[in-house]
């Protein structure tokens, strides 16, 4: 293939990035709320709620992404019928964006819980030594730290995001991999290498601004914490 070639292929697939990035960010944002109640609860031991989420986490950890996505857009629907609530008609990134923040939530709760459980007890000692508010410690000492420490895993679990936006198109999303599949049935199987290969290099290429985007707020971040 020629670069003409080869850049009007990366066009093409290119055209479907917004669908890939408003699953990413929805689905982000919306895991990042779930994940911190989760969280909440987990580190309050609320009795009973606890457990149901300690068993939630065990379920999405532990069953493929694939499976979950079919169940929340398949058997989700079957089963709001039964209290008469009808969502057969809402649009299937809907259900796509869904799927992707429950399963991430899982995961960036536990994130966020071991960001919390890593700031040295010590120093909350120390803050309510002097007088301080346990909101003021938490946003001024347990905060700043446990977001720091989470940087890493958060940024794993960011590219993990990413890279399941894929699966989208099992159930009709064109997104950047449902144009792929597009381009590959157009071409009856023709070009496939070529195709994979600039798919992959997107991916790639997404994943390196995100790992340079947290390395950047890391290195902000690191500075030393009085208390």
């Amino acid at each position: 293939m020629s670069a003409t070639q080869w850049l009007d292929l990366f066009n093409q697939v290119v055209q479907q990035l917004p669908i890939t990035l408003i699953m990413i960010i929805c689905a982000l944002i919306l895991a990042t709320i779930l994940g911190l109640i989760l969280t909440i609860i987990r580190i309050k031991q609320v009795p009973y709620l606890s457990t149901c989420v300690r068993i939630y986490q065990s379920f999405m950890r532990s069953t493929p992404l694939l499976l979950q996505l079919f169940l929340v857009y398949f058997a989700l629907p079957q089963f709001l019928l039964i209290f008469h609530i009808n969502i057969n008609h809402f649009d299937r990134l809907f259900f796509i964006i869904l799927a992707f923040s429950l399963h991430s939530a899982a995961y960036l709760s536990e994130v966020f819980r071991a960001g919390y459980l890593s700031v040295d007890y010590r120093q909350i000692e120390a803050g309510l030594s002097v007088g301080l508010s346990y909101p003021r410690i938490l946003k001024d000492i347990i905060i700043p730290q446990a977001l720091r420490n989470s940087i890493p895993n958060l940024t794993t679990q960011i590219i993990e995001l990413i890279k399941d936006t894929s699966l989208a198109f099992t159930i009709g999303i064109i997104d950047m991999m449902g144009q792929v599949q597009l381009i590959i049935g157009n071409n009856y199987g023709l070009g496939m290498l070529e195709v994979y290969v600039v798919i992959s290099i997107i991916y790639w290429l997404l994943a390196l601004i995100i790992q340079g985007t947290f390395t950047i707020i890391s290195k902000i971040s690191e500075k030393p914490y009085q208390v």
